[in-house]
């Protein structure tokens, strides 16, 4: 569970660490919708350079990714698995109503695959490359046309960028009860589902507990600095927008040209 990457920060000086907060936010969303653009072997495997590219740049390990990925493959396995026995089309290999596994199936489960894998990754470079305070301004700055709509888009950034520095709190107080659970010689995986649902109960008690902790002092803090959700709030930090953070939203426009292209040619690469 602590291994789950997605969330922290790496310290570094990268080019995507120098990238405004707001330009990898904004190319963060769009790659999620661009990915949808891809239909054909092609389009995957240039969705897939792509990924690898932003990667490499970050100039974190390659190893740390895939580390961080791995907690959710089981989730990720469940879904493909979903999409492989009831997707029909194709060549029909196996039929037992309902399940009914295809050549169609198959290659949507590789592509259902490729999309949950990819969207972990670029998120992950997006967290991994920028300060959680950082996160915060790009969300406010970027939320602040629903102010017109008398939204309180101060408290959302407040509230999500919390929320992001939790992930990471949770899942180390997570990993502190599970070993001082095995040290008091229960053994978690083993036995039948519901032995191993009444070994995973006793865990919640003492993660609420501290999570209500960490979340009370977290507000004393705030409360102690002065901090009043009505009131209107200076920045010690400004974010500047630089010629490189507008190439990065080019580039996303150029990959959706690229998918388009190659999903209209699509025929020609089956």
């Amino acid at each position: 569970m602590n291994k789950l990457i997605l969330g922290r920060y790496f310290p570094g000086d990268s080019l995507l660490h120098r990238i405004d907060p707001r330009a990898k936010l904004i190319a963060g969303i769009s790659f999620i919708f661009i990915l949808f653009i891809a239909n054909n072997w092609l389009t995957y495997l240039v969705l897939w350079l792509f990924t690898f590219t932003m990667m490499k740049v970050s100039g974190v390990s390659l190893h740390i990714y895939i580390r961080g990925v791995r907690p959710l493959i089981w989730l990720i396995l469940f879904t493909v698995l979903l999409q492989v026995m009831f997707t029909a089309g194709g060549e029909i290999y196996i039929d037992w109503c309902p399940i009914t596994i295809s050549s169609f199936g198959l290659i949507n489960g590789v592509y259902i695959f490729s999309r949950f894998t990819m969207i972990i990754f670029v998120s992950t470079v997006i967290t991994l490359t920028t300060k959680p305070i950082d996160l915060t301004d790009a969300i406010n700055y970027l939320l602040q046309p629903l102010k017109r709509l008398k939204l309180p888009v101060d408290e959302i950034s407040l509230m999500l960028s919390i929320a992001l520095r939790f992930i990471p709190i949770i899942l180390d107080e997570t990993q502190k009860v599970l070993d001082a659970q095995r040290a008091r010689g229960i053994v978690f995986g083993e036995g039948s589902l519901l032995q191993q649902m009444k070994k995973i109960v006793p865990m919640f008690v003492p993660l609420f507990v501290s999570s209500l902790v960490r979340a009370e002092d977290m507000a004393n803090a705030m409360e102690v600095r002065g901090y009043q959700s009505n009131q209107p709030r200076s920045s010690f930090r400004r974010l500047h927008w630089r010629k490189g953070d507008t190439f990065t939203l080019f580039a996303m426009v150029l990959l959706s040209v690229i998918l388009i292209v190659l999903r209209t040619e699509g025929h020609h690469f089956h």
